[in-house]
């Protein structure tokens, strides 16, 4: 059961990533902070064990590593 449901996250999280795509008028830095966001959570929930604190905290890291990544140097 576990498995299973770690499973389904995992395809709902990838089915949101996809509608994603369809927002092309997002800037570079919008599309970047979406998918750190994106990533972030699948790869908390992976390193957690598939808890949802570890999804969240993942997604919120991530999208704040998506949205420095676009930043011009200065």
């Amino acid at each position: 059961m576990k498995q299973f449901l770690r499973i389904l996250g995992s395809s709902l999280l990838l089915a949101s990533s996809l509608s994603l795509s369809a927002c092309s008028n997002m800037s570079a830095r919008d599309q970047n902070t979406a998918i750190g966001a994106g990533v972030g959570a699948v790869a908390g929930s992976v390193l957690t064990g598939g808890s949802a604190a570890g999804a969240v905290g993942g997604a919120a890291v991530g999208g704040v590593i998506g949205n420095q990544v676009s930043k011009p140097p200065r």
